[in-house]
């Protein structure tokens, strides 16, 4: 499939060209400092003006991850139909198989729950379609610049080689994931825990496709805060920590001020995903452990 042809940049309504303008101005503004302060971290700037324009773009971005900027890529307004039909019908799919299996599901098994259950229907032809041009596209075509290491929608998560880690509800790949996440258990204590383990491309279509319909299709807003379809690393054996008992706020910055973090960062030869300021038009998170 060609890359996404369909999308493009819409116009702002007055009211959204009113708050972006604001939201501009404020970038601009911490552009302009070399150590301006957003979401309470520091935003470093070249005094000396020796950045690219392209380079404090991407970097303000990132900080500003959740802010409409006015080049951001919008699916096209014919497309959000199927955006939003086929999100909640990946909804239902997930209530009938429940959050751990589906978290496991792949396309074709998707696609035989829908035939199956009359409370969850077929996935017509437009959603068939719309799902596969999400996924054949380029992500760098709205910004997000990462490897994509699932190259087919069908891809499959074998169970045999995922074990479920108890009390969590996610499982891990057996191998590496699993022995590394039983390490940071052992060294950080039992305050570290999983928050999301593996994940299949369905469950990550219901993910950046939720974070696109709440930000009325932008698909550049949803790719700085969700890999693609594709492109996740959950994929593969990335997993996620966090604070025991800190809820929502483990996929927050906040998460840094924790002493699991604190610990994380102590053992030295942790790797993180997506670092502050990487080169993958992502935000920064602390939470993300990269597997080999």
């Amino acid at each position: 499939m060609e890359p996404l042809t369909q999308v493009r940049v819409r116009k702002l309504l007055p009211m959204e060209r009113r708050r972006f303008l604001k939201q501009a101005a404020l970038a601009l503004t911490l552009a302009a400092f070399p150590f301006a302060k957003t979401h309470g971290a520091t935003l470093v700037a070249d005094p000396s003006g020796s950045v690219d324009d392209h380079i404090k773009d991407r970097l303000i971005k990132q900080r500003l991850f959740d802010t409409i900027f006015e080049d951001d890529v919008f699916l096209e307004e014919a497309l959000l139909p199927q955006l939003n039909s086929s999100l909640a019908r990946l909804k239902k799919v997930q209530a009938v198989v429940g959050y751990s299996n589906f978290c496991l599901l792949g396309f074709d098994e998707t696609l035989k729950f829908g035939k199956a259950y009359a409370d969850i229907g077929e996935f017509p032809k437009p959603e068939l379609d719309f799902l596969e041009l999400i996924f054949y596209s380029q992500g760098e075509t709205y910004g997000f610049m990462g490897e994509k290491p699932i190259k087919t929608i069908t891809g499959k998560i074998s169970k045999n080689k995922v074990e479920k880690i108890p009390f969590t509800g996610n499982y891990l790949y057996q191998g590496r994931p699993a022995e590394l996440y039983r390490e940071i258990q052992k060294q950080v204590g039992s305050d570290a825990v999983l928050t999301s383990g593996v994940r299949s491309v369905m469950k990550q279509f219901l993910l950046f496709l939720n974070k696109a319909k709440v930000s009325r299709g932008n698909l550049s807003l949803a790719s700085r805060s969700l890999a693609p379809p594709g492109y996740s690393f959950h994929g593969i054996g990335d997993f996620d920590v966090g604070q025991k008992g800190y809820g929502t706020q483990n996929f927050t910055e906040a998460f840094t001020q924790t002493p699991v973090y604190k610990k994380l960062i102590d053992l030295g030869y942790l790797k993180f995903r997506y670092e502050r300021d990487n080169n993958l038009g992502v935000r920064f998170e602390p939470w993300h452990i990269e597997v080999g």
